[in-house]
């Protein structure tokens, strides 16, 4: 077997043991003469898998029965549109924090539907930081507020919960989720596109506070109305079965390692090695500062974007695949995510000492 090191930052790695056990049932699952994959998404063995994916996410995450767990499809992109019908439904207003270009664009799409305030913003230094802000910074008449807890394109991480009082904190955790643990209380909704710590492309799940939901916007899709997706228990119409499946063997291996504690421990220990390197040379350029750094994407440039292409291109052929930084920044960017191993993250460091080495600046 010819596995390489994926650092993409999403669709990414999944961890071997979960794509072995999906291997081993594939054609039959479990004696039902059939794959997941082709299996009724109402018979009672599917209903057995999506009740245990749930039982399973709730004990990881310790989510709390006044909160509602939804396994959805759209992409966490979909959630754009579909917290602000759902939420934005007292005072007509919300208040949104942009960090990278994901927040952005759910700023952009929250517009159309109410009075949308930009809080605060980090583009005035590229996105390389999380911005400082107290209770006083929102608005008291706000239905929530909207944050990016990690933002990929960038690497940032938001390194404390903002304190917003009693208006609802909404989260898009989808490049952190599972990483470590998180206060669910501490949110009035999460919600994360699945194919980054989670399972395939597919699935975005939403845990949202139960008082949050009932109260849709009249002009709400059926699709994006949280209230006919809770009713349905996840089924009001054909769920995305196979990653739900994935997603349930993601939470037993990550229960089988010890949970997010577990999680955490393997996460720092990865990142630590790639910023110690980075902190302790002079040909990499680490752009983001150190108290917002995330756990899970690391960026860095040469300084040199010819340079930046060679190392990307290099580190394609030596099995160090997708560590091209995104379209719109350059660089590099390890995405190091639950199943990128130790060995890993080891091993790029090595190709990066070799790669200084090999080419030298100006």
């Amino acid at each position: 077997m010819n596995r390489v090191y994926n650092f993409s930052a999403g669709p990414s790695m999944l961890p071997m043991q979960v794509l072995e056990s999906a291997q081993k049932d594939l054609i039959d699952y479990q004696g039902c003469g059939m794959s997941v994959m082709e299996m009724s998404h109402r018979s009672p063995e599917y209903d057995v898998i999506i009740k245990d994916a749930e039982s399973l996410l709730r004990k990881v995450m310790s989510i709390p029965d006044n909160y509602k767990v939804l396994f959805l499809q759209g992409g966490a992109s979909t959630q754009f549109a579909a917290v602000p019908l759902n939420l934005m439904n007292k005072n007509g207003k919300a208040d949104y924090v942009v960090t990278g270009q994901f927040s952005k664009k759910a700023y952009k799409e929250a517009q159309k539907y109410g009075d949308v305030k930009l809080v605060a913003s980090s583009e005035d230094k590229n996105n390389t930081y999380i911005p400082k802000l107290t209770k006083d910074d929102f608005r008291p008449d706000a239905d929530y507020v909207h944050i990016c807890f990690n933002n990929t394109i960038y690497g940032t991480k938001w390194n404390y919960i903002p304190d917003t009082g009693d208006i609802p904190l909404v989260a898009d955790m989808s490049s952190c989720i599972l990483s470590e643990p998180v206060d669910v209380t501490k949110f009035g909704l999460i919600y994360a596109g699945a194919q980054k710590n989670m399972a395939p492309a597919g699935l975005t799940v939403v845990i949202v506070r139960e008082d949050l939901i009932g109260n849709a916007k009249d002009i709400t899709p059926a699709m994006l109305d949280y209230k006919l997706m809770a009713d349905g228990e996840s089924m009001y119409n054909t769920p995305p079965c196979w990653c739900i499946y994935i997603a349930k063997l993601v939470y037993e291996w990550l229960l089988s390692i010890g949970g997010l504690e577990g999680m955490k421990k393997v996460n720092v220990e990865k990142a630590d090695i790639l910023y110690n390197y980075l902190d302790n040379q002079n040909y990499y350029i680490a752009p983001v500062i150190p108290e917002c750094r995330s756990m899970m994407n690391v960026t860095f440039v040469t300084g040199d974007a010819e340079l930046d292409k060679k190392f990307a291109k290099e580190a394609g052929a030596k099995g160090f695949k997708n560590v091209k930084g995104h379209r719109s920044v350059g660089g590099m960017r390890a995405s190091i995510y639950n199943a990128m191993p130790t060995e890993g993250v080891l091993a790029l460091v090595e190709f990066m000492k070799e790669f200084a080495k090999n080419n030298p600046k100006g």
